[in-house]
């Protein structure tokens, strides 16, 4: 399974690691994705889903029917 939030798409982002001397070698940095079971109320029903954690802090505070329908996404085919 590909590293990418199910809901907003956050990926890795290519970045450098900068040594003491300055050497430059590419690095990944990974977003910070969870494995979530979340309740969807309108559905009635248990998502198994992985997420970024700034979705998750949305996902509190909308909701997660909300949530999907702003980002444009339906739930029913996940």
């Amino acid at each position: 399974m590909s590293r990418v939030c199910q809901l907003t798409g956050t990926r890795a982002n290519n970045g450098m690691a900068v040594s003491h001397s300055h050497i430059r070698t590419k690095k990944l940095q990974q977003a910070n994705l969870q494995q979530r079971r979340l309740w969807w109320a309108e559905g009635n029903r248990w998502l198994k889903l992985r997420v970024s954690t700034r979705a998750l802090k949305t996902i509190q505070k909308k909701g997660l029917g909300v949530y999907a329908k702003s980002l444009g996404i339906d739930l029913n085919k996940i």
